[in-house]
């Protein structure tokens, strides 16, 4: 493999769905990807930010994520195109119940490659936070961080 090349681990991550979102549970979901975009990938420059996960004629699909051009293809991929995400049928209607009945939302959390360079999104199921709901997420944050020093610094 070329230098600069990622064969597994993290490739792209959503750090600001923690803070808009309440993530009620994680599943991890294989994609459909062009050659062309596998390699993109692999170069790391991937951003799944804006990104979001819904249905596509009962399909689930990644919507928006940006995985830019591979120059050195000779055919290559749209960048911001649809992408069909693989998880099983009973997951699939499972997590397309929850986004029609109660309104909940499925973000993109983490793009990696597995242990076999296999490339897979990690999608939570969430629901949106509201102002006020950030604020206290914050101050909760901010004080576990304060205790674990003051605890630390107590056991010196």
């Amino acid at each position: 493999m070329a230098k600069g090349y990622i064969t597994t681990g993290r490739v792209a991550e959503n750090r600001k769905a923690r803070h808009e979102y309440e993530i009620e549970d994680r599943v991890e979901a294989g994609l459909v990807l062009m050659g062309s975009e596998v390699k993109s990938l692999r170069t790391g420059r991937a951003s799944i930010a804006e990104s979001y996960a819904g249905e596509d004629n009962g399909r689930l699909m990644l919507f928006n994520a940006n995985l830019p051009i591979y120059e050195a293809a000779r055919v290559n991929h749209e960048p911001r195109r649809p992408r069909e995400l693989l998880v099983k049928i009973r997951e699939r209607n499972r997590l397309l119940g929850l986004i029609r009945r109660e309104g909940m939302t499925l973000v993109p959390l983490a793009l990696y490659f597995n242990d076999r360079g296999i490339a897979k999104i990690q999608i939570g199921l969430a629901k949106g936070r509201k102002k006020q709901d950030k604020r206290q997420a914050a101050k909760d944050r901010d004080w576990g961080r304060d205790k674990a020093r003051l605890l630390r610094n107590r056991n010196l």
